[in-house]
């Protein structure tokens, strides 16, 4: 796994602080911000996100519905819409990082209860375990 990965995986399983994921985003050049979202988009498709987890996402990333990117999860089809966010102009990428992150919280913690519940060896799933 990647530094990347490891933290996005992290900050998405509540092992760092939200704020410290924020800081670290916004650091980023413009191009690095955007492989991060899609990064982020390409892990919760793998969690298997849903439409339905538009609404918590949306609250828990403390973004306002009307924003872009959470008027695009909330009209799927999710793996449509979540390929164009990466897109989105620079002034909707921390948006965007805030919404995905909790999208994929939110699938990845649904998938470790369903498939992953007897213990797995997704290296992501045993983070806090090494």
């Amino acid at each position: 796994m990647s530094k990347r990965s490891i933290i996005l995986n992290e900050l998405s399983q509540g092992l760092r602080p939200l704020q410290e994921g924020i800081d670290w985003f916004k650091t980023l050049p413009l191009d690095e911000q955007r492989d991060v979202v899609r990064e982020l988009s390409s892990y919760a498709l793998q969690a298997r996100a849903a439409t339905e987890d538009a609404a918590e996402s949306i609250a828990r990333a403390g973004v306002k519905p009307t924003a872009t990117p959470a008027v695009l999860i909330s009209r799927g089809p999710i793996r449509e819409k979540l390929a164009k966010i990466g897109n989105l102009p620079e002034a909707e990428m921390e948006k965007s990082f805030r919404i995905l992150l909790a999208l994929l919280s939110i699938s990845d913690a649904r998938r470790r209860e369903l498939d992953c519940a007897d213990g797995c060896t997704h290296p992501w799933h045993n983070l806090g375990n090494h």
